[in-house]
């Protein structure tokens, strides 16, 4: 036998080590003819595109294999299946109570994980809490605060037994301790409590359902002396097979998806170009919803068309309230047209301005601060709030 053959016949003894290399070179071709994509509809997060060389210093080339690392990973093929994959072998085969992230309970229910709450969480609580007693201050009488509790703090029991959370019910009792500091506090943690056997979180999203949301609107009512919105005298709409941004991390094989709901109002609501402070004289109007979002994956961007920086809703009602809020107030704000002529909606992402030219263009009757608690701790933007002028 010559040096080739016995060369050959080595190289077939460790038939493992040939399968991974043809697995790694087939899969380092596939890489190569798949196109880069940018952005993941599944894990509703930006992708990281082809880095370039900025300089050949040690600096440079040491961000370059950094970037290119995280690219690769990012833009590997078959990504979304790897996911996946990784998500079953650690909750099936492993065993596991989390993954990606994301507590995994009982009822199917998903929960952020939440250990401790960070240094800079808590000087962006206190920074948040000054900015709405600043506000409150301004405008006496008129502000209201609603923040609004994680699923966890509904739903102690579903979260797996032994999870470290932080003590969210603690913190917000002692918000609503200080109340009138900050205008009105709306303490919804009650009601929701008091419904908890109902649908008012979903399992697989990070936010509140529409029906969770509808008893934290009557708590407002209640508080404000307002007729709640009649949910009979409207038609319900249901979306099925909803997934959310729970299970974009945690991927879990035997995930229960979640119905959204919505009510079909006519209430036309406008979205305005903001390059100012004050009222924008442009803007495109629309319906309440945008129900292509309902055909992809981030169905929840469906209420009041996403996070715009400043829009405006036509009600039924009297008066004027400017709604400063995050997301959880999307699916909240349409209850408001039973009750208010013009519902203003600020979301400080894409508002770059102070509040006070607003308010004295529109006078309105009432604010309110509403976010989830999550966000409050931790949003960069709301200290606009607080500033006068």
């Amino acid at each position: 036998m010559d040096k080739h053959s016995k060369r050959s016949a080595s190289i077939f003894r460790y038939p493992v080590l040939i399968a991974f290399t043809l697995f790694f070179a087939g899969l380092f071709v596939l890489d190569l003819v798949t196109p880069d994509r940018a952005y993941s509809e599944l894990e509703n997060t930006t992708l990281s595109q082809q880095p370039s060389l900025s300089s050949v210093s040690a600096d440079g080339l040491n961000k370059f294999f950094t970037a290119y690392t995280k690219y690769v990973k990012d833009q590997v093929a078959g990504r979304d299946n790897w996911v996946a994959l990784q998500s079953t072998v650690e909750t099936k085969v492993m065993q596991k109570e989390q993954s990606g992230g994301i507590l995994l309970g009982r009822e199917h229910m998903m929960f952020a994980r939440h250990y401790s709450i960070l240094k800079n969480e808590e000087k962006g609580m206190a920074k948040n809490l000054a900015a709405v007693q600043s506000l409150a201050k301004r405008y006496p009488g008129r502000v209201n605060l609603m923040l609004v509790p994680s699923a966890s703090v509904v739903y102690p029991e579903n979260v797996p037994a032994g999870a470290p959370q932080i003590d969210e019910k603690g913190i917000l009792e002692g918000v609503a301790a200080q109340g009138e500091a900050y205008g009105r506090f709306i303490d919804v943690l009650p009601a929701l409590t008091e419904h908890k056997g109902e649908y008012l979180y979903y399992r697989t999203d990070h936010h509140w359902t529409t029906l969770g949301a509808y008893y934290a609107y009557q708590q407002f009512c209640e508080t404000l002396g307002l007729t709640p919105f009649d949910r009979n005298a409207h038609t319900a709409e249901t979306c099925e097979d909803f997934y959310g941004t729970h299970y974009s991390k945690a991927r879990t094989p035997d995930a229960k998806p979640d119905t959204i709901t919505y009510y079909d109002l006519p209430n036309e609501l406008t979205i305005y170009s903001v390059s100012g402070p004050g009222q924008p004289a442009d803007g495109e109007t629309t319906g309440l919803y945008d129900t292509a979002k309902l055909d992809v994956y981030d169905k929840y961007a469906m209420f009041l068309h996403g996070n715009n920086g400043l829009s405006r809703i036509k009600g039924d009602g009297t008066g004027r309230i400017l709604v400063i809020k995050d997301s959880y107030a999307n699916c909240f704000v349409p209850y408001l047209t039973a009750n208010y002529a013009d519902i203003d909606v600020v979301d400080f992402r894409n508002y770059n301005y102070g509040l006070d030219k607003l308010i004295a263009d529109n006078d309105y009757d009432q604010l309110l601060v509403l976010y989830s608690f999550d966000s409050f701790k931790s949003d960069p933007y709301l200290y606009r709030a607080g500033v006068a002028g």
